[in-house]
């Protein structure tokens, strides 16, 4: 699972892009009991969702020059310029170029080859995400993808990001590794989008997962909130019970309680 460890080529920032922010904070804070912290008026309306005092993830209204709704994934890289032209060099896309954000750090917006969009944040002043892997925060990202082989591929040329298969009753799974970390710093899978009926028109993307405790109960509770169950709870034999979510506004994420390893 994720860590807050400075791991080149590992996520270390998410944030979601809402046309409605007051909603999405009511929404995750009921799912989570995240607080909204602003970082005021220079900032476009961007501001840190928090819990128990810890940024656990980022968010802004995406009338401040954001694409559509939804979460996006980053990954730490020491040097976003680089990690912009190698992306470009491998058919991927640069949908804007390395900048400074108030001296917090540089980020790029980016897309792989088969369109899944991402980031990359250089640190300045801010490291990376305050807590990882326990209730309420990051614990796990999924690329979802139609090619997996391609999909691994871009991300081992452009961030080193290393794959390992992982055998489980329903098939082999591709998981996702820092470059020359080991697995104990395993933070995410690359899955075929054709063989999920869930990801049907949705194209290439990163999916975040969030630890919870009883993901029952957060599948619930986004229903009532306005939100949708695209995968209703499941037990998956040696990984943990999961579900998948839409918020209201469309964007994708999923919650986990994962299995306690056995011995």
């Amino acid at each position: 699972m994720l860590s807050t460890r400075a791991l080149e080529g590992a996520p270390n920032w998410i944030d979601l892009a809402a046309p409605d922010l007051d909603g999405a904070l009511a929404f995750y804070g009921a799912l989570f009991g995240w607080r909204f912290r602003p970082l005021g008026p220079d900032a476009g309306g961007y501001g840190f969702f928090q819990l128990d005092g810890r940024t656990v993830a980022g968010a802004l209204p995406t009338g401040a020059g954001r694409e559509l709704p939804g979460w996006t994934v980053y990954f730490r890289t020491e040097d976003a310029e680089a990690t912009a032209e190698t992306a470009e060099r491998a058919h991927g896309s640069v949908l804007f170029a390395p900048g400074d954000v108030m001296g917090l750090g540089r980020m790029a917006g980016l897309a792989d080859s088969a369109g899944a969009v991402f980031r990359v944040w250089q640190p300045g002043e801010v490291e990376g995400l305050d807590a990882a892997s326990e209730p309420g925060a990051l614990c796990w990202v999924e690329l979802h993808t139609p090619d997996v082989a391609a999909g691994a591929a871009f991300y081992h040329r452009v961030l080193g990001l290393e794959t390992s298969a992982t055998a489980f009753p329903d098939g082999m799974y591709t998981c996702v590794s820092p470059p020359g970390a080991g697995e104990d710093t395993m933070f995410g899978g690359v899955v075929r989008s054709a063989d999920d009926p869930a990801d049907a028109g949705a194209g290439a993307y990163w999916l975040p997962y969030f630890a919870a405790t009883d993901p029952d109960a957060v599948a619930d509770q986004a229903r009532k909130g306005g939100g949708t169950v695209l995968l209703p709870p499941v037990t998956v034999a040696g990984v943990g019970r999961m579900a998948r979510l839409t918020d209201p506004y469309g964007a994708r994420f999923a919650v986990i309680r994962g299995e306690r390893p056995q011995g």
